[in-house]
């Protein structure tokens, strides 16, 4: 207890700087519209310079990691199974092939554009399955290398970004297709990038559309567990004996397996689901902005136009992909 106690003392400059950063955001984003997880990013890197302070390194660190993953098993709280089975196996089985297709696709065009192994596997899994939030519990699964984090903030701020335009042009684009509420909301759940963007999306067309889209939107959430699993076992295989040990699956994971099953129980009373499912959202926030402070604007630019490019292709192959589906099971 001794020891947690200080290391909480130690990290607390970092950890409120991180915090403060997000509550600023939040009331910007509130305010006056916009994506926070952009804003949390630009935010950090204005303060950039603080990570040559040490009284702000290990809070820093601790909210780019640890709060990062209790906010990734909190997202457990916003799925149930039932809310799931009642789009029907058809929506659900092209969800999942679209999820998979992507990131397998998405990754070799990653590869095919000169991007790392782990870097491609980051951006594709940010596209296929909830942006940022995605690539936050990708990336902390990935082994530690010089470019990890700014590969990481480049593609939460890419795939942030492509969720906005997306948010914009989607709904104009149903319309185009002449797609009825349901299959709008089966579209645009399947094909943006972020929740909130998903959700914004989804009710410019309709009350049902936003319902659906929000749904299915969800059933790409509950995909990170597996991914991330999958991917860890991938990581766990490629270790040598001597490298130190590699868990099978991070607890964070466990926890939010956990909440998925608890949540759809019903055990959850509703005034704690109102104080958890907010915290999820703060917690990713204030990770966010601590991946911004550790992160130099001269290291992003120094980075090239490649991996946006790369993300482009991805959410374009998405698209493609769910429509195509789409026009199977109409």
């Amino acid at each position: 207890m001794t020891k947690t106690i200080d290391t909480l003392r130690v990290a607390m400059p970092g950890l409120l700087l991180s915090a403060t950063i997000a509550l600023a955001v939040r009331f910007i984003s509130d305010r006056l519209g916009g994506p926070a997880m952009l804003y949390a990013l630009l935010f950090g890197m204005a303060f950039n310079f603080l990570t040559e302070d040490e009284r702000f390194a290990a809070g820093i660190r601790m909210a780019s990691r640890n709060i990062l993953r209790i906010g990734v098993a909190l997202l457990g709280l916003r799925i149930t199974t039932g809310e799931v089975m009642e789009l029907g196996w058809p929506v659900v089985v092209l969800v999942l092939g679209s999820v998979a297709a992507t990131i397998l696709i998405g990754a070799l065009i990653g590869r095919a554009f000169g991007m790392g192994g782990g870097q491609s596997v980051l951006s594709a899994g940010a596209v296929a399955i909830c942006g940022a939030s995605a690539a936050l519990a990708i990336s902390s699964v990935l082994p530690s290398h010089k470019d990890h984090e700014r590969n990481t903030i480049l593609t939460v701020a890419g795939v942030t970004v492509l969720s906005t335009v997306a948010m914009v042009f989607y709904p104009v684009f149903v319309t185009y297709l002449q797609y009825d509420n349901t299959t709008a909301g089966i579209f645009l759940g399947a094909t943006i990038h972020d929740v909130a963007q998903v959700v914004g999306a989804g009710y410019i067309i309709s009350d049902q559309s936003g319902e659906i889209s929000t749904l299915v939107k969800l059933i790409r959430v509950a995909c990170l567990v597996p991914v991330v699993i999958i991917i860890s076992l991938i990581l766990r295989r490629g270790r040598t004996p001597d490298s130190g040990k590699w868990p099978l699956l991070p607890a964070f994971l466990v926890v939010f397996v956990v909440l998925v099953f608890v949540n759809s129980s019903g055990w959850v009373p509703a005034e704690v689901h109102a104080i958890l499912t907010p915290a999820s959202s703060w917690c990713l926030l204030t990770a966010v902005a601590a991946l911004g402070v550790k992160t130099s604007l001269k290291a992003v630019a120094d980075v090239g136009p490649a991996p946006i490019g790369v993300m482009v292709i991805q959410t374009v192959f998405l698209a493609a992909f769910v429509i195509g589906g789409v026009m199977m099971i109409r």
